[in-house]
């Protein structure tokens, strides 16, 4: 499988929707658009994880790297995980865990819930 990456905007949240694996070859990918919503201006950042079915070691690494990136210029990361796959444990979900890293995110459900300033993260 490969990995497709969708951009768009809601509010003033740039949102990366990431379907299919993040592995050794794609993740890069990932990490490109991180760079670009960045170099663009956009510190609000949702990456929308729900669609992805596989994450290895080097996909969490350019979660962290965004995650740092978007720490070291004040701004904030949100993941989407899904709903269902929050609770029983989705994928993406198991691996951060897993690595003990899940904790490092403000994790949320839905699109809707990521990009309100009200909504409370899942906890870990």
């Amino acid at each position: 499988m490969t990995l497709k990456v969708v951009e768009h905007e809601q509010g003033e949240w740039a949102v990366l929707r990431v379907c299919g694996e993040m592995d050794l070859v794609t993740s890069p990918t990932v990490r490109q658009h991180v760079h670009e919503a960045v170099a663009d201006g956009r510190r609000s950042l949702v990456l929308d994880l729900a669609e992805v079915r596989f994450c290895d070691s080097s996909g969490v690494g350019v979660l962290i790297a965004a995650r740092r990136l978007m720490r070291s210029c004040q701004g904030r990361l949100r993941l989407i995980l899904p709903a269902q796959g929050a609770v029983d444990g989705s994928h993406v979900n198991r691996v951060l865990a897993a690595l003990g890293v899940r904790r490092l995110f403000e994790v949320y459900p839905d699109l809707d819930s990521a990009t309100e300033e009200t909504t409370d993260p899942l906890s870990a």
